[in-house]
């Protein structure tokens, strides 16, 4: 089979990730509202993205994409996508159709059948579902449960079984013919292919960013990131008990805290200042006592010609770390102020260029 460089045709790192994420679809015979399920797209994107392809490798129509496809290495016939040559992860095109029940645990626990809201009952009975929400890839035993959802106060009956057999109940299709919540010998999991949950579509989109990054599109890696962080919404577990709801609480604030912080490295290296620093602001606000947040926004600040202003939210973040913890700001902080003061870019250590 020819490859790309015997037939001198423009290989795919010429595209963007997106594009070479719709080329691999093509060339696995998907149609555009198929690439569109599958990438979470608009149907036109999918056609805009399939123009540019044609136009960028100099492919006379689809079919000829679709051989390029091949040629290039991008799939391999039987075996799906040959990642030594695209170097990017890829989602695996949703066969058939998509889960009829959603669960949203990215905010206050919510759930969906068939695109319907779902009453999902009190706030225990929600804690055990965002449980095994919270943990997609296995099962979860009862004693898990237990600890996670109660604590130190476990309950005096077997309360557990009965709270997941309404949730399936309520979670049931009316066609289907398994529940969504599989009974194993360990414990309960939701039926891999049954249901979606949000976090796991977060993790799936945050490998695609950083797949982005490292295939040097910072400006997908950013767009793509923007869609992890949209999964966002509300206060995170609003209201429910127990130990798990807690920690998870802490760790989705903090895996949110850092999507922000790569999203804005992203847009800084791409000299969007002043995206950047809208989402700055706010996350400042939010972690007042950030010490990164608010070295990335005196770089932002700085490097947009508002050097008081950096050195300004230096002087206020330096105020409070002092009154409420009584430290003094640390190296990260007290360097990136010295470039500030210096002119300097707060990564490279290279002078500013005159406006």
């Amino acid at each position: 089979m020819p490859t790309t460089a015997m037939t001198g045709r423009p290989t795919v790192t010429t595209l963007t990730y997106q594009e070479r994420e719709v080329l691999y679809a093509v060339g696995c015979g998907l149609s555009d509202a198929e690439i569109a399920s599958a990438l979470d797209l608009p149907d036109d994107a999918v056609t805009g993205h399939l123009a540019r392809i044609l136009a960028g490798l100099g492919l006379r129509d689809r079919a000829a994409a679709i051989v390029h496809a091949f040629d290039c290495g991008l799939v391999v016939p039987g075996h799906g996508p040959r990642e030594a040559a695209s170097r990017v992860p890829r989602a695996v095109p949703r066969q058939g159709r998509a889960p009829r029940v959603r669960i949203s645990v990215l905010g206050p626990l919510r759930a969906w059948r068939d695109r319907q809201p779902v009453d999902l009952g009190h706030l225990r009975q929600q804690a055990v579902l965002a449980a095994l929400a919270l943990c997609p890839e296995r099962t979860v035993s009862q004693q898990e449960l237990l600890d996670g959802v109660w604590g130190m106060e476990p309950p005096n009956t077997k309360v557990v079984p009965v709270y997941v057999y309404r949730l399936r109940k309520l979670l049931r299709v009316e066609d289907g013919q398994d529940s969504v919540i599989q009974r194993e010998r360990c414990g309960y999991r939701l039926a891999p292919a049954a249901v979606e949950v949000d976090v796991t579509r977060m993790e799936e989109l945050v490998t695609a960013a950083a797949a982005a990054e490292r295939a040097g599109d910072l400006a997908d890696a950013v767009h793509v990131c923007s869609q992890a962080l949209d999964l966002f919404g509300g206060e995170l577990l609003a209201g429910l008990p127990g130990p798990l709801a807690e920690l998870e609480r802490l760790r989705l604030t903090e895996r949110r805290i850092a999507l922000v912080q790569r999203k804005v490295d992203w847009q800084l290296r791409l000299g969007r200042h002043s995206e950047a620093l809208a989402e700055l602001w706010a996350l400042a606000v939010a972690q007042p006592l950030n010490e990164p947040v608010a070295a990335m926004l005196m770089r932002a600040l700085s490097r947009s010609g508002r050097q008081a202003d950096a050195l300004a939210v230096f002087d206020r973040i330096r105020r409070r770390l002092a009154d409420d913890l009584g430290v003094s700001p640390g190296p990260l902080l007290r360097r990136t102020h010295q470039m500030v003061l210096r002119g300097y870019d707060a990564d490279l250590g290279l002078a500013r260029s005159a406006p």
